[in-house]
């Protein structure tokens, strides 16, 4: 092969242009640099009331931060952030894993946000009980709505949480109401009967099922189900929408089962296709009529206000609870504890009462 002909190759390899070397480190310098800047709360709360994402984002992981040093910052920004909330829709939505929880989301933000409405995903992924990492993979699951201007997706690790929640989701919700977001969605871990504690922070609470999964046995048990205010019947297409179907009947039947609910609201059971956009509107639309009766009955005011009372409690066990664990006193005797647990020398109920009885002698 002669030069002239080599040169018409598919594959060659060009000589590149090589930047300064003192350029890069001095832009990778810079950009970590502004990275470990910490912005002020006031830089914080000026940014979200403009609904920028990226200080919206900065003050999320400001109140997510077990950093001791950040905690009175992020309860200031909390606070300057509650003066300026605005009205919104919070809304819950769970069901076990791939029952396709982020491709409603995705559906339904969009039809919400193609009304004009601005919206903000609070998603919880499950964290290792080994690794305590999450990967936090829901921007990925909602590629569309990810780039909607008119929508805002924060991933966050569960943690420890219990409920479906993470631990600080319901300041979180406070920041995106504080942004202008108007409706909240929140997706929760999808761990089955035990996601209680996002019913208490949200007001309508929907819940996604499968049908030929075995899942319209659960419509008899008390939990997850009786605090639903919406069963949908998800995948509802093609050869399963006949399943779909005969799931949503035995749905409905189930739920003649329970009491008539606090708001006086009947939970209904419809069918949708996310991946199809079928029965997106028809979704929001029972969300709205929830609304409008709870609203007329004074019962929304009265369910955010029993959720603050709940919050409240929520939050002094939790401080209490990191407060006894951070005791330095507390970590050293728990040590002692143990080995007499282990030795078979004190019972753990013992134990647990000496060592609260000796954070009471400290305080």
């Amino acid at each position: 092969m002669n030069k002239n002909q080599s040169n018409k190759a598919a594959l060659r390899k060009n000589e590149g242009v090589s930047s300064q070397e003192s350029t890069n480190k001095d832009g990778i310098s810079n950009l970590k640099r502004k990275r470990q800047e910490q912005p002020s709360v006031e830089e914080l709360l000026k940014g979200i009331l403009k609904s920028n994402t990226a200080a919206l984002s900065r003050g999320i992981t400001l109140i997510e931060s077990q950093n001791l040093s950040h905690k009175s910052k992020a309860n200031a920004l909390i606070q300057n952030c509650l003066e300026h909330t605005k009205p919104s829709v919070r809304i819950g939505i769970t069901g076990v894993p791939g029952v396709g929880k982020s491709t409603y989301i995705e559906a339904l933000g969009t039809y919400l946000t193609n009304l004009g409405n601005k919206v903000a995903v609070l998603a919880v992924d499950p964290s290792s009980s080994l690794s305590k990492g999450s990967i936090l993979g829901d921007k990925t699951r909602m590629d569309v709505l990810v780039r909607n201007p008119n929508a805002f997706i924060r991933p966050s690790a569960a943690g420890e949480s219990l409920g479906g929640v993470a631990r600080h989701t319901r300041e979180a919700i406070t920041l995106c109401e504080a942004a202008g977001y108007d409706v909240i969605l929140i997706e929760t871990v999808g761990v089955g009967q035990s996601e209680t504690s996002v019913h208490s922070m949200v007001d309508f609470f929907l819940l996604l099922k499968l049908a030929g999964a075995g899942d319209e046995l659960q419509g008899i048990k008390r939990g997850i189900i009786e605090m639903a205010d919406a069963i949908i019947i998800n995948k509802a297409d093609g050869n399963n929408k006949n399943a779909a179907k005969l799931a949503m009947l035995e749905f409905k039947r189930a739920l003649h089962l329970y009491p008539a609910k606090a708001s006086n609201w009947i939970p209904k059971v419809i069918m949708c296709s996310a991946l199809k956009q079928i029965g997106i509107e028809e979704s929001w639309t029972l969300i709205k009529d929830y609304l409008d009766l709870a609203k007329s009955e004074l019962y929304f005011t009265k369910k955010r206000q029993e959720q603050n009372m709940f919050w409240l409690i929520q939050s002094i066990e939790n401080q209490l609870k990191d407060q006894f664990f951070k005791d330095s006193v507390i970590n050293k005797e728990m040590e002692s504890q143990i080995e007499l647990i282990n030795n078979n020398k004190r019972s753990p109920f013992a134990a647990a009462e000496y060592l609260l009885n000796l954070q009471k002698t400290q305080s």
